[in-house]
């Protein structure tokens, strides 16, 4: 799901960026950071956002009380193992020849996600079936986490934006019913 997510973020983004070019078309320019190219350090693509995951995080605030159980829609409980909420860490990496369309896109992608905060399936059809709803929020980093992120990386610094996609869920599919008390009956010895 994680994958699903991401990839929906990234296409929507290309629909958003070519309708925003001057000619309307050309090729993509938000892309995944090329897998062959994470070793020791990461080399983003020249004339594109790169999108790059940076950490996952598991989101405990929102569990159930009791996260082993659930109703189904007919109302049977059934026994599940509790979901996964994860919240995806994602940098958005201009790097462009030209350092100001570096800083044009990297504007681009700030506003893209000022305007559309919440994707669901009705506004992203690519966000397909398993992801309910993302929430994208921009965080802003004190100096030294953002040094820490770019030393991790191992390269020069770009462009970049860091965004908090809130909840990927991860949900038990083989849940099992739990026979529910329909009635009590206490017998009391004569």
């Amino acid at each position: 799901m994680i994958d699903v997510a991401l990839k929906c973020l990234r296409d929507d983004l290309n629909v958003a960026f070519k309708l925003a070019a001057s000619d309307g078309g050309g090729p993509d320019l938000v892309a995944f950071v090329a897998g062959d190219k994470i070793g020791d350090s990461v080399v983003f693509t020249l004339g594109c956002v790169s999108v790059l995951l940076v950490k996952v995080e598991e989101e405990n605030t929102l569990r159930p009380a009791d996260p082993y159980s659930a109703v189904a829609a007919n109302g049977t409980r059934q026994r599940v193992y509790p979901e996964i909420r994860l919240n995806l860490f994602v940098l958005f990496v201009a790097h462009f020849a030209d350092y100001s369309l570096s800083l044009r896109w990297l504007s681009q992608v700030v506003g893209f996600f000022q305007n559309k905060p919440v994707f669901t399936p009705e506004n992203s059809p690519s966000l397909g079936p398993g992801v309910d709803r993302l929430t994208v929020e921009l965080l802003t980093l004190p100096f030294t986490q953002l040094n820490e992120i770019w030393g991790a990386l191992r390269t020069s610094y770009r462009p970049s934006a860091l965004y908090r996609v809130r909840m990927v869920v991860f949900r038990d599919e083989a849940a099992e019913t739990v026979p529910t008390v329909s009635e009590l009956r206490v017998d009391l010895p004569s």
